[in-house]
């Protein structure tokens, strides 16, 4: 038997989905080692061997792809702790990456200080070279210069180097040369050159990007290098492939190079599951959530296709990269519970992440968090959190909540508790309204998808909040992003510059870029050992009307015409009609970008589908107490590894997984689907009309 393994290490639980060649899962969890992560990620895999009988060298023979997702190069940027980075730029220019876009991010507040540089001012420096805005040269690269720049960089020992010239995108020979230079000076120091990881206008957008990418290369190349070595150390000779923020997946030599494509990607994972979750109901407007012990994750998909944004920012440091648009908030299990200056309950977003965790874990932990709220309001079991594995002790849970938030506000433990979950559950609930209403969209057409290992036991409240008549709950939600790394394509972002007006375009000039593009994706995925009728090639072009600062990005399906620029544009105008209410037909616009989007296509695992189990399930575990409507009331407990296709719960009802907990509010009922995925949805409810409608709706 082969198998394909998803890992997503995430601030408190590395997550792992095993697949077999028949598409079966299996679910497992440990914890996060936050000091060096891989050491989380081989606990995971020992598991998965011993589970199969074998020893980790066999186990790993058998294993032909293991997709990983990492937050290391995150957590260097929001930690400050990256390479020591050095930056070489065109001479006038020396303070770009500091003055930033020169706008105040909180304009009303007089003391809000700009974010830690990541390169040092002593550690930027210039040279004397010129290119304009139509790609001539004006005043060749100063080698003088150059030197005088390098023979600074290595007495300061950097380990890694930013260049960004001036309009290097037209014409980048100046950082060419600068690079090959720099290579024989100063060998091992990791190079990241704008002309190759973004040739793109906006001189910031594009610095910021190229510093990012050289503050985290490094830390990310020793972790792989690290990691490979390990992996081939006890048998694996598979794939390893590295999940990245705009939701595809690509080969390590191509991660090292393009480190910054994994800032962000922690969550990206989510919305491929999402989306092969959604088509077995043929739902494809959704909404997906994750919430494990340190943040909660949403993404809005929309026509089977999430949004992807090149206007991130990551610990306030821009990121033009292709991004999935996931808006991410402090809200988890591990969530502190803290009472403000005015006396206001508060929760996250600081978090007791894996180390030492909740104080009902027993690991030294002080603060009350979401799950210690979770446990007195009987919504998890002591005795069964983790699959038994972790005994989770209710005393010291009700002591740090009765010290710290009942007392000083004078109210009983068990108010205090569903204080902090009806808290956290509305600020989930304002995020997911921020991407459906903030963006025009109406969340009562969207079916909400519910991942993370806490996620399920807040999801009834968060979508009765927001009136989502339709809740699904993957069978391994707690290990969502994993299962969407597995079902990954690999994916390359181009881009090329291209400003013109769009009525005077040159049509082979542009066929011309994207061809260059074309070319350099099909090359790298065929290094990834990607058959040419497996390549799948999406193009898109930036417009906008003639003054404006900000462009739209919209697709087309192949190589443009001349007849092929009206589409386009009448194309530009509906979109900027939906994204800002207004369009202007026929008013000038300009194209400035070009992009492509290369996918290899992988295989993909096949879920099989359940036999049906009839209506009635036979899983019924006892009967506990849980706080609902205000007050506590007898609700039944059900396994949910006994519960199959056709199983239906009356709410209130609790559903206990090895990983996670799935709350039946009393105004909903469940029922399990053909792939034994939990639907829940009010009471009473038609649900094969709710679903016809939702698809109507979309």
């Amino acid at each position: 038997m082969s198998y394909k393994i998803g890992i997503d290490v995430g601030g408190t639980f590395t997550d792992f989905l095993l697949v077999d060649a028949d598409g079966n899962s299996e679910v497992y969890k440990v914890p996060t080692t936050p000091v060096d992560p891989s050491i989380g990620v081989f606990r995971g895999l020992e598991q998965m061997a011993t589970a199969k009988s074998m020893e980790l060298l066999q186990f790993l023979t058998t294993v032909t792809t293991i997709v990983h997702g990492t937050t290391i190069t995150t957590n260097a940027v929001l930690t400050g702790r990256g390479a020591k980075t050095g930056f070489l730029t065109t001479k006038g220019f020396r303070d770009v990456l500091n003055l930033r876009r020169g706008l105040k991010e909180e304009q009303y507040e007089t003391k809000y200080a700009p974010p830690p540089p990541l390169v040092p001012r002593r550690l930027i420096q210039v040279v004397e070279e010129r290119v304009n805005c139509e790609g001539q040269e004006l005043i060749p690269l100063d080698e003088e210069g150059l030197k005088n720049a390098v023979a600074r960089f290595k007495e300061e020992q950097i380990e890694s180097l930013g260049i960004s010239f001036l309009f290097s995108f037209f014409k980048p020979e100046h950082e060419q040369q600068a690079a090959r230079y720099i290579e024989k000076e100063l060998p091992g120091v990791y190079l990241s050159v704008s002309s190759e990881i973004l040739p793109q206008i906006r001189l910031y957008e594009r610095c910021s990007t190229v510093a990012l990418n050289a503050f985290v290369g490094p830390i990310l190349k020793r972790y792989l290098e690290s990691l490979l070595s390990k992996l081939e150390g006890v048998g694996f000779n598979g794939n390893l492939l590295i999940m990245q923020s705009n939701g595809g997946v690509m080969a390590p030599e191509s991660t090292i190079r393009f480190a910054a494509n994994t800032l962000l990607s922690g969550p990206a994972g989510a919305p491929a599951a999402g989306v092969y979750h959604g088509k077995a109901h043929d739902l494809n407007n959704l909404i997906t959530v994750d919430m494990g012990g340190t943040s909660f994750d949403a993404c809005l998909i929309k026509n089977g296709e999430p949004n992807i944004t090149t206007e991130a920012y990551i610990a306030r440091h821009r990121l033009a990269t292709p991004v999935i648009d996931i808006h991410t908030i402090g809200a988890g299990g591990g969530s502190i519970a803290w009472i403000d200056i005015g006396g206001i309950l508060q929760v996250g977003p600081q978090s007791a992440g894996a180390d030492p965790g909740p104080v009902c874990y027993g690991l030294g932990g002080e603060e009350p968090t979401v799950t210690d709220a979770d446990l007195l309001l009987g919504y998890l079991e002591p005795g069964y959190f983790h699959g038994g594995q972790m005994k989770l002790d209710y005393e010291k849970a009700n002591r740090v909540i009765e010290e710290k938030i009942a007392k000083p506000l004078g109210i009983s433990v068990i108010d205090a508790a569903y204080g902090i979950y009806r808290v956290i559950n509305s600020k989930m609930a304002a995020g997911l309204s921020e991407i459906s209403v903030g963006r025009g969209y109406d969340p009562r057409e969207f079916a909400l998808i519910v991942a993370g290992g806490a996620g399920p036991i807040h999801a009834g409240m968060i979508a009765s909040e927001l009136d989502i008549p339709l809740i699904i709950v993957p069978r391994g939600s707690s290990v969502f992003c994993a299962s969407g790394m597995v079902m990954s394509d690999l994916r390359h972002d181009y881009v090329r510059t291209c400003t013109c007006a769009a009525n005077d375009a040159d049509v082979n000039h542009l066929n011309w870029l994207l061809d260059q593009m074309e070319e350099e994706a099909r090359a790298t995925l065929h290094k990834e050992n990607i058959k040419p009728e497996q390549i799948v090639i999406n193009y898109s072009a930036d417009l906008r009307y003639e003054g404006q600062f900000s462009e739209v990005e919209v697709s087309f399906s192949e190589k443009l015409k001349s007849q092929d620029i009206a589409s386009l544009l009448l194309a530009f105008d509906k979109k900027h009609d939906s994204l800002f209410g207004y369009a202007l037909p026929g008013a000038p616009a300009e194209i400035i970008n070009l992009r492509i989007n290369a996918r290899g296509i992988t295989e993909k695992p096949e879920t099989p589908k359940a036999d049906w189990c009839g209506e009635s399930p036979v899983a019924f575990k006892k009967e506990r107490k849980a706080y609902f409507n205000g007050h506590f009331i007898d609700v039944p407990v059900y396994d949910g590894l006994l519960l199959g296709y056709g199983n239906r719960l009356q709410g209130p009802a609790i559903v206990e997984e090895p990983t996670t907990t799935i709350i039946v509010a009393p105004e909903n009922d469940l029922t399990c689907d053909r792939f034994n995925n939990y639907v829940l949805y009010p009471k009473g409810t038609d649900l094969i009309s709710l679903i016809e409608k939702l698809k109507t709706l979309g």
